[in-house]
């Protein structure tokens, strides 16, 4: 005996039948009627989506090479646990982490070499200058956070990234609806008509950033894209002298999760953009299959601000190549209890005036 076919309804989800008087399939539930050819066309689409397949290729890597290693130094931090590297040259330094002082006693090793660097474009003086310009005009800003001996703490790092590159065939199935509104001299009325819209196409992904470094919030590393990847150039240590480099210690195969749900909101974000002309637009159902994808290691220019108030770190992380600058500021609680004093006298000022006008 063949099997009873069910449909259900793309609008509220019950079950569906034929309508000998109409000629259609009908819910009755929402009263929605769908023709039998569109009906058998949906269903089809939906017999036919894939599951996501979003792996990558995690070869494209290279190790170092014995006269590579020798020229760098590298030190793990016993205050924080960060571990950096630098040239051959640099004997003490501190921790752009933690301001820890440490002696670069050991030789790098046990790591993958990048691919590119992209070398700084902005000098330690702008930044020391832009960092003076993100205090201007705060006044909850702690005095101590101003002082010259803090912004005298700012390090050139190289940031390790895994940058992700992959075609992409993206299929996105929305539920949408126009909503028509009319009246005459009796009733007000409203139409609602409810559509299944699919968008389905290609694209190509290029060197999508998720950086390395466990010591450095991903939410601030994001904050200070994008990167002109244009000006990346093949790897050398001779880019490390005066400069500080942070080892990995978030490998490709940790990283593919954030490039996924990166690519993910990408792909989805343009084409929702497609959908034009409804009232209102809902996401049914996604599915994303990655081809011919590549990872790569990359070290990128960060300056890096790390300074301590009141027993708590506080992290300002710079663009190297353009300059942008984010970071979480403290906060003077006097002064913000003396602000906040004036703005409640204000508000109770303003509150006295109205109901004293009212009561005229």
């Amino acid at each position: 005996m063949a099997a009873i076919q069910e449909y259900k309804c793309p609008c509220c989800g019950g079950s569906i039948v034929f309508d000998s008087t109409i000629q259609k399939m009908k819910c009755p539930y929402c009263d929605t009627e769908f023709e039998m050819e569109t009906l058998a066309n949906y269903d089809n689409e939906l017999r036919n989506e894939q599951a996501d397949d979003m792996r990558w290729d995690m070869s494209a890597r290279e190790e170092w090479q014995d006269n590579e290693e020798g020229q760098l130094n590298a030190y793990i931090c016993h205050s924080c646990g960060g571990e950096i590297a630098c040239d051959e040259n640099t004997a003490a330094t501190s921790c752009p982490f933690c301001g820890n002082p440490v002696v670069m006693m050991g030789r790098l090793s046990g790591t993958l070499k990048p691919s590119y660097v992209i070398p700084f474009k902005v000098s330690k003086k702008d930044a020391k200058a832009a960092l003076k310009r993100h205090y201007e005009g705060k006044r909850l800003l702690p005095k101590v956070f101003k002082d010259q001996n803090h912004i005298d703490e700012v390090k050139g790092v190289y940031v390790p990234f895994w940058l992700f590159d992959t075609g992409a065939d993206v299929n996105v199935r929305y539920k949408a609806t126009k909503v028509r509104s009319w009246s005459d001299s009796k009733y007000n009325y409203m139409e609602t008509t409810f559509y299944a819209v699919s968008r389905s196409g290609m694209i190509d992904f290029e060197k999508v950033p998720v950086d390395g470094s466990i010591k450095i919030p991903n939410e601030l590393m994001e904050s200070i894209e994008p990167f002109n990847f244009s000006e990346a150039v093949d790897f050398q240590t001779a880019y490390l002298a005066g400069y500080l480099a942070n080892k990995y210690d978030v490998d490709a195969g940790q990283s593919v999760e954030r490039a996924n749900e990166r690519i993910r909101k990408s792909a989805e974000d343009i084409f929702y953009n497609t959908v034009q002309g409804y009232t209102t637009v809902r996401k049914e159902t996604s599915n994303i299959q990655l081809h011919n994808g590549r990872v790569v290691y990359a070290l990128l220019p960060v300056w890096l601000l790390s300074t301590t108030w009141k027993n708590k770190n506080y992290l300002f992380v710079m663009n190297g190549q353009t300059g942008k600058m984010v970071g979480d500021l403290p906060l003077d609680k006097a002064a913000y209890n003396k602000w906040l004093f004036g703005l409640t006298g204000v508000i109770g000022m303003v509150l006295f005036a109205i109901s004293y006008m009212l009561g005229m």
